[in-house]
């Protein structure tokens, strides 16, 4: 008998949550400082919901129109979630993604700097944010080169944006482990206390590594249709 969504979503969250309560235990870390992100973007109610009822409560959404069109209701009824924006963010929809969001991940550029200042003072809002930096270098990914922080922090801390860390996603089908640690490292040049990295393929390795956030989709939901 094939499982339901619902049941599978119930399940897999408690295999995660082992997975990485062990690799904080190989990592001599306090599970308390690791927050699990579950991925929900193109992900339905019905999956989602169950885990809200267990009591999860940090969620990932790529995109601004997504989010609004599935989280008010949800945030309505379940008031302590956190919603994260984990998706490249266009300029024209930061508006939207200060109204929606509780956290932003993606901060890559100065541009994109310069609208978060503006609408957070405009809506009274200052969401806490993650620098995304490429940290393979690829062209086609988003983020700030590794020599661009500097400035961008310097900026963000102008503009009176909290940056609370890094966020990278390396680059597939290489060991993740050596851009983790160069992640770690930068956090610490920088006097920054999260890192958000790791997803479903090599969240365990992330958390050996330093990682605060991970952010997990395919190993809580199964594979996208």
């Amino acid at each position: 008998m094939t499982e339901s969504p619902i049941s599978s979503a119930s399940n897999a969250i408690l295999d995660v949550q082992s997975n990485i309560k062990a690799a904080a235990q190989r990592a001599k870390r306090n599970i308390d400082d690791i927050n699990l992100i579950a991925v929900s973007k193109t992900r339905s109610l019905e999956q989602i919901t169950p885990l809200l009822e267990q009591g999860h409560r940090h969620y990932g959404e790529n995109r601004v129109q997504e989010a609004m069109e599935k989280w008010p209701a949800l945030k309505a009824r379940y008031q302590d979630v956190t919603l994260h924006c984990i998706g490249q963010l266009q300029s024209n929809k930061v508006a939207d993604a200060i109204a929606i969001f509780d956290v932003i991940h993606s901060l890559d550029r100065m541009s994109l700097l310069k609208a978060l200042a503006r609408e957070m003072e405009k809506a009274g809002k200052y969401i806490p944010c993650f620098l995304q930096v490429n940290i393979g270098g690829e062209k086609q990914k988003g983020g700030c080169a590794v020599d661009d922080i500097g400035s961008l922090l310097e900026t963000a801390v102008n503009a009176n944006i909290p940056i609370i860390g890094l966020m990278c996603i390396p680059p597939a089908d290489i060991e993740a482990a050596p851009f983790f640690a160069l992640m770690s490292k930068l956090a610490k040049q920088y006097d920054l206390s999260h890192l958000s990295m790791g997803m479903s393929s090599d969240y365990e390795v992330a958390i050996t590594i330093g990682a605060t956030y991970v952010r997990v989709g395919t190993a809580l939901f199964g594979p996208r249709a």
